[in-house]
């Protein structure tokens, strides 16, 4: 299967300081790729420097087999490209329907008001919530537009920053089987950066292990995930 996402040489650097040495990284077509390290290990800066937003990069970012690297964060957005930062990044002051109709802003087809009906068909709990203020829902809803904001930009590839960073435990068990329906149904490919190492290994295929801006170690999730010496070392469990 192709890569729709490749990286080479990927370094990164705020200011003088230096986070990433050089990341050579692949998401398949249609798979689900996870990185995963310690606080401080660069993996929020590689989703950043993929979208050139924050940080200033050089080295090589592929995209469906095209050179993205130096476009500017919109451009990238358009190619198909969804980044759901850390945080989430939800409008607090906008209602959860006109955060959905953000995500759509760069689309000009005229499915946008069809793919309403569609994330809410993921994520009831919105539905019943489209009037309300973004920053009066609970922390699993807000996390759960987020990636609804995302899923409206119609995206080949989703971008996923520690998606269950502050949720309880059943929260995070709904968004992950969220996730791999998404992926299954609409074949969206996902690199997703996760803390929670074991659940990131169940949902993924490939995985690769980030260490203060290097990859120590790639390879099958399944295999990365049974191997002891690895999750002591790296994964902490």
């Amino acid at each position: 299967m192709s890569a729709i996402l490749e990286t080479r040489g990927l370094r990164a650097a705020y200011g003088p300081t230096k986070v990433l040495h050089g990341i050579d990284l692949a998401v398949e077509q249609g798979g689900i790729t996870t990185l995963l390290g310690a606080n401080g290990a660069g993996k929020t800066t590689t989703l950043r420097a993929i979208c050139n937003m924050m940080v200033r990069a050089t080295g090589e970012v592929l995209f469906a087999g095209a050179r993205i690297d130096g476009k500017a964060t919109e451009d990238i957005v358009r190619l198909g490209i969804a980044h759901v930062p850390d945080g989430r990044g939800t409008f607090s002051m906008l209602t959860v329907e006109e955060n959905l109709r953000l995500g759509a802003y760069t689309r000009r087809d005229r499915g946008v008001a069809a793919d309403y009906d569609r994330v809410y068909g993921y994520f009831p709990r919105l539905a019943e919530r489209r009037k309300q203020q973004a920053g009066t829902l609970s922390g699993g809803e807000q996390q759960m537009l987020a990636i609804s904001r995302a899923l409206m930009l119609r995206p080949k590839l989703l971008l996923l920053d520690e998606p269950s960073f502050g949720l309880a435990p059943i929260i995070v068990q709904e968004i992950f089987r969220i996730l791999r329906a998404i992926n299954q149904q609409e074949q969206v490919s996902v690199l997703l950066v996760e803390q929670n190492a074991s659940m990131a290994l169940a949902l993924a295929d490939h995985a690769y292990l980030l260490e203060t801006g290097e990859i120590v170690i790639g390879g099958p999730a399944a295999v990365i995930g049974s191997d002891e010496s690895v999750r002591r070392a790296y994964l902490g469990y």
